[in-house]
């Protein structure tokens, strides 16, 4: 809070107080609490602005950061469109958008609507420092080096810029220069955000980068703390996302595959004249096995995407396996229906094509997969699950319910566990097409690994699966992975093991798993 907002809060007051009822004084009174950490109190503010004045373009982005703060990302969305409909040239409004394109992942429109405010307003440091992010994600040192300092110049203080910075210096290999620009900043921010957040995650890996393991896990520890501080409103009284799995898991068994007639194989197979799920768990290389796949002529591939978003909400609340289980082929057509709508709303041309659905949590959705899309091939990704935990613990990831569950150690490990046993159990009790892919075999084994993919998927190999790196720069890759994928095959192997006594209190919740996938 600043006084003059404070001061401009109580002059709003007053002007409502005497009856002078304007959306500018309504809209000051809903900034004041938004700042304040009061999202209802501002909430009801900008909606009086809109009761005043329908289409008041502050008012509408004064929601739509509201919703974008709450995951509530579509709805953000509209109301970013309805301001910038009443106000075209309105920089906030093309602001706002950018932070909610940005927050989803569409990376592309998020750069396009910060362009356009930097069109607006040459010196805007927040705008710069998006575009500075963006670039930072895609590896262009030089879109960094351009639009950081002009984040800068209007904010020596900058989280995003900066964290930016020392990103391309970790990946030039200057770890030391990454902590440096870390530490100068990271001192001098306020209470929990979502950018401290990320600054302290890129620290923690200058740090580990640099041998100082103990500065590194005290950095990701406070990165997950702020984290969770940031988020803790939005998620209040909700179950956590590994009692959700678990809920789910414990369905399977009254499960009935025999009984589930089979459905006509086009039908289920969809425009694609190959479909494969890519799945496993975050962290245990499916953006590096998209890409991989990605690389294969005449395969589309789809990064994270929210496909079976319909079939979820029907089937996955509690005791929804059930209907699952007994919904005759008619109804089930609708939701492939469904399924197929939203990949092409992704952009995506997949007639014809071998289309790879990459997503690693859609392991819980192995029920759906079975049910729907029989036909299908599932590439199950496995990584030692002490090096998985490890790292979605380091790892600054975007908003989901999953993620929370990563804000601690035992969380972390409390999901994979009930992950794996969903997966298992889908994997014992359903009609599935499986072929599990080991990390450590990707990265060591490289031309051996994918012919025996490309066997499974029923895709001639090619060499062009060994340029992999250079179809990750070209599409760009929005998963936290972005970084390793573009620099080609790295082994991740091991490194929980710099960490062993960090770890030491989660290790027999993944014992079970380390030793059943091998890795003991």
């Amino acid at each position: 809070m600043t006084i003059d907002l404070a001061q401009a809060a109580a002059e709003a007051r007053a002007a409502l107080a005497a009856g002078r009822r304007e959306a500018i004084h309504c809209n000051t009174l809903g900034w004041f609490h938004a700042v304040n950490g009061d999202p209802a109190g501002a909430a009801r503010h900008f909606r009086e602005a809109l009761a005043i004045a329908p289409r008041d373009p502050e008012a509408l982005v004064g929601l739509a950061g509201l919703l974008r703060d709450a995951g509530q990302l579509r709805e953000a969305a509209l109301h970013c469109d309805a301001a910038l409909a009443a106000a075209p040239d309105y920089a906030d409004g093309w602001f706002e958008r950018a932070c909610v394109m940005a927050a989803g992942g569409v990376m592309d429109e998020a750069a396009r609507c910060y362009r356009r405010v930097v069109e607006l307003q040459p010196g805007h440091g927040p705008a710069h420092a998006g575009l500075a992010s963006i670039a930072a994600r895609d590896g262009d040192a030089d879109g960094v080096r351009r639009h950081a300092p002009a984040a800068l110049a209007a904010n020596p203080q900058d989280a995003v810029a900066t964290a930016a910075l020392a990103s391309v210096e970790l990946e030039a290999g200057d770890a030391a220069r990454a902590r440096e620009l870390a530490e100068a900043v990271v001192g001098t921010l306020g209470g929990p955000s979502g950018e401290r957040s990320h600054l302290l995650a890129i620290l923690g890996d200058a740090c580990d980068r640099l041998g100082d393991h103990a500065a590194a896990e005290t950095a990701y520890v406070r990165s997950k703390q702020d984290f969770a501080a940031v988020h803790a409103r939005t998620f209040v009284g909700r179950p956590s996302h590994a009692r959700f799995v678990a809920q789910i898991a414990a369905q399977i068994p009254d499960l009935h595959p025999a009984r589930w007639p089979a459905p006509d194989p086009a039908a289920a197979r969809g425009p694609a004249s190959r479909h494969v799920f890519v799945l496993g768990y975050p962290r245990s290389g499916n953006t590096l096995l998209e890409n991989v796949l990605a690389s294969l002529p005449g395969c589309a591939a789809l990064e994270e995407r929210p496909t079976l978003r319909d079939a979820d909400q029907a089937f996955l609340a509690e005791g929804g396996l059930a209907r699952l289980d007994s919904a005759p082929e008619a109804d089930l057509a609708a939701f492939r229906a469904a399924y197929w709508e939203h990949v092409r709303g992704a952009g995506l041309a997949v007639d014809g094509q071998c289309f790879v659905d990459m997503d690693p949590l859609k392991g819980i959705r192995l029920p759906l997969i079975a049910r729907l899309f029989p036909e299908a091939r599932v590439l199950l990704v496995r990584r030692d699950p002490r090096d998985v935990v490890w790292s979605c613990f380091r790892t600054n990831f975007a908003l989901t319910n999953a993620a929370m569950d990563f804000t601690t150690l035992e969380g972390a490990a409390r999901h994979y566990d009930a992950t794996m046993q969903l997966i298992e159990a889908a994997r014992g009790a359903l009609p599935l097409n499986v072929l599990e892919v080991h990390y450590h075999r990707l990265v060591q084994d490289f031309d051996a690994t994918t012919r025996a993919i490309c066997e499974f998927i029923d895709m001639p190999w090619s060499e062009d699966l060994r340029r992999f790196d250079r179809t990750a720069r070209q599409r760009g890759v929005a998963t936290a992975s972005a970084r390793q994928v573009r620099q080609g095959l790295f082994d991740g192997t091991r490194q929980w093991e710099r960490h062993a006594d960090f770890l030491a209190p989660v290790l027999p919740i993944l014992r079970p798993w380390v030793e059943r996938f091998g890795y003991a």
